[in-house]
């Protein structure tokens, strides 16, 4: 079984946790189409990115309380954390759909 990943998929909106809209990479030439892989890797991008800023934000907060707000940081931490759980649970849904899809008698 071939699974083509660069067939396109009409793309509507990408919103990631934080409510921001994601901009998907898109194929030369289409600008109204992206690929499912194109939009994931712009997803898992997203979550590092918040995941990163968010350790920044706690290790500058633990070194100079002064420069950095609490207030600031556990949210940029609770953002990171529902990202990451997010994309833990399509992951798993992914992961159970290939599973249903092996499984069925051909």
């Amino acid at each position: 079984m071939d699974i083509n990943t660069s067939s396109p998929m009409t793309a509507t909106r990408l919103i990631d946790s934080a409510g921001n809209r994601l901009s998907a990479p898109r194929a030369p030439g289409k600008s109204a189409e992206t690929s499912f892989a194109g939009a994931m890797d712009q997803a898992l991008r997203s979550v590092s990115t918040q995941q990163n800023e968010a350790s920044r934000m706690a290790s500058e907060f633990q070194t100079n309380p002064a420069s950095q707000s609490l207030e600031q940081t556990m949210v940029a931490m609770q953002k990171a954390q529902i990202g990451f759980q997010s994309a833990l649970h399509v992951r798993n849904r992914l992961v159970a759909a290939y599973s249903d899809i092996m499984n069925m008698q051909v």
